[in-house]
């Protein structure tokens, strides 16, 4: 029987190739670490010993749009444009998470998508499950595919690995995005978070084994109530959330005491990026963060959309989004050879 939520993917892929971005693989350390992207045609460096192409099933309709896709979509030869990286949450991976803004971005910004480690196609045989390790290698990576400065863009817990990049790597960071996330997910956060949820833990929220429970997340991370049959649901638990072991390691790897956190001093300008119903991190929590922050982060909200405010309402989470990477990018513009 046909999988319902896979199915669309096809459609997905074909809208990202004619958007000009295809699917690599990258060896991170030699030692299985491997993360997948999707990403610029033309971009992969010259020298590919750790980049391997990955060929998604191209339909008839693909195939007939390749040489003109080629031509009209991307970057043209020599042209450098704003790099933009583009960093998925729990529930879903990279494409799935994005496909409302990877390809309208891709008009004016060179766009990665990754799939973080136990998600999609990337892997990694090390037994460390924090943030820290995933934007290690996350950073890893984009040197690798010859990404010398970008913004990025985490939504929940890829907001947390954006952090930790942003932190370690200012050079590569040069500003930041983030949508219903925080800093470090503290003792008293998590608590605060959970009670006010009505669970018990973070993997009876995000890790659902039954319909009732991904309907329960659903109803809890949008602000309008979406009806969906239960076959969709069943397809979606199928295979949405594979690697359910070492996610709920991931999600274990998430909590720090709260003596053991701190609000880093960063030097980028940030955007915070929220949905203004957001029952997970709700605007409150955003709000205390802009202060922690400082003055070079903003605070933008959006009516009428919970935690996933970027599916739904995305044109405007999409206009704000290009307002800070106009902003961002007139005032610090790119050199080029």
């Amino acid at each position: 029987m046909v999988n319902l939520v896979e199915a669309p993917k096809p459609l997905v892929y074909f809208l990202l190739r004619r958007a000009g971005l295809r699917q690599h693989t990258v060896d991170v350390d030699g030692a299985g670490t491997v993360i997948s992207f999707w990403m610029p045609e033309g971009k992969v460096p010259k020298d590919r010993g750790t980049v391997r192409d990955v060929a998604p099933e191209v339909t008839a309709a693909d195939s007939g749009n390749q040489q003109k896709t080629s031509s009209s979509s991307t970057a043209k030869p020599g042209k450098e444009r704003p790099a933009v990286v583009l960093v998925h949450g729990f529930a879903a991976e990279g494409v799935v998470t994005w496909q409302f803004q990877a390809g309208v971005l891709a008009k004016q910004y060179d766009v990665y998508v990754p799939d973080l480690l136990y998600f999609g196609g990337s892997t990694s045989p090390s037994t460390d499950r924090s943030p820290g390790f995933q934007a290690e290698c996350l950073v890893t990576a984009l040197r690798k595919l010859g990404v010398e400065q970008c913004t990025v863009v985490g939504f929940s817990y890829g907001g947390m690995v954006s952090f930790k990049m942003a932190e370690s790597h200012p050079d590569l960071v040069s500003s930041l995005v983030v949508s219903g996330s925080v800093i470090a997910m503290t003792d008293s956060i998590s608590e605060a978070s959970l009670e006010r949820i009505g669970v018990k833990s973070s993997a009876e929220l995000l890790l659902p084994e039954t319909v009732k429970g991904l309907k329960a997340l659903l109803s809890i991370a949008t602000h309008r109530k979406l009806w969906f049959p239960d076959r969709i649901h069943r397809d979606y638990l199928e295979v949405m959330f594979t690697n359910r072991k070492e996610r709920a390691e991931l999600l274990e790897g998430l909590v720090v005491s709260n003596k053991d956190a701190t609000v880093p001093v960063l030097p980028q300008k940030i955007l915070l990026l929220w949905g203004e119903n957001d029952n997970i991190f709700n605007i409150e929590l955003a709000m205390t963060m802009k202060e922690q922050l400082g003055e070079k982060a903003m605070l933008q909200s959006i009516s009428k959309a919970g935690h996933l405010a970027h599916i739904e309402r995305p044109c405007v989470y999409n206009q704000h989004l290009k307002e800070f990477l106009a902003y961002v990018n007139a005032e610090s513009p790119k050199e080029t050879a």
